[in-house]
């Protein structure tokens, strides 16, 4: 679904071409919404509108909670994420999405790997591709689950609910969860969690 007003689809190139683009266009305020794990173009949008001193918001979901019953190993990253899977098992489901896979290419273990679209590079020897895309049901998760007798996940801590069932399925059967971390936000950015909290940041602009 794409947001009434004027769309563009693709890159800039670089904070430079960022920041030409805002420079020409008379942007006033820029909110970062991108993705937790695209830490790409949020370094380039605070960069490029921090040149310009164009005020910057970045909005980012909340981070999945750790509940009673789960059993998270957090890592940095993909590498640690795939070092980390040693002594959890043999079988493993991997949903980081279709970037990074090849961060576990290497990998004795055999991988359930879910993503919405084909993953680029090379991938485990021993894996079957599932293209889905969320939200999910609990009940399905547990069933796949089950199903594939997966020993351990694997995911970025992107939070949201469209695909937060499988934390719950994982609780549920007990299963081991290699927990990927959020990279951190530019320092000293601004960072709210909600869309009606961006829009007070937006309104308290114009005041």
């Amino acid at each position: 679904m794409l947001p009434v007003g004027q769309v563009r689809v693709g890159g800039f190139g670089g904070v430079a071409g960022l920041r030409e683009w805002l420079a020409a266009n008379g942007i006033e305020a820029v909110i970062d919404a991108t993705h937790p794990f695209a830490g790409g173009i949020t370094a380039n949008a605070a960069q490029a509108a921090e040149s310009l001193g164009v005020p910057v918001l970045h909005l980012r979901r909340p981070a999945w909670v750790q509940e009673s019953g789960d059993d998270w190993r957090r890592v940095p990253d993909l590498a640690a994420a795939a070092k980390a899977l040693t002594g959890l098992g043999d079988r493993v489901f991997l949903t980081i999405g279709r970037q990074g896979v090849v961060a576990f290419a290497e990998s004795k273990a055999w991988f359930l790997i879910r993503a919405i679209d084909p993953p680029e590079g090379a991938l485990p020897a021993r894996h079957e591709l599932l293209l889905a895309r969320g939200p999910f049901a609990e009940a399905d998760e547990i069933a796949l689950l089950t199903g594939r007798r997966i020993d351990v996940l694997v995911t970025k801590d992107s939070g949201g609910a469209l695909t937060e069932a499988k934390i719950a399925a994982a609780r549920a059967l007990a299963l081991p969860v290699v927990v990927i971390d959020r990279p951190a936000l530019p320092a000293g950015a601004r960072s709210v969690e909600t869309v009606a909290a961006a829009w007070d940041w937006l309104r308290g602009l114009a005041h």
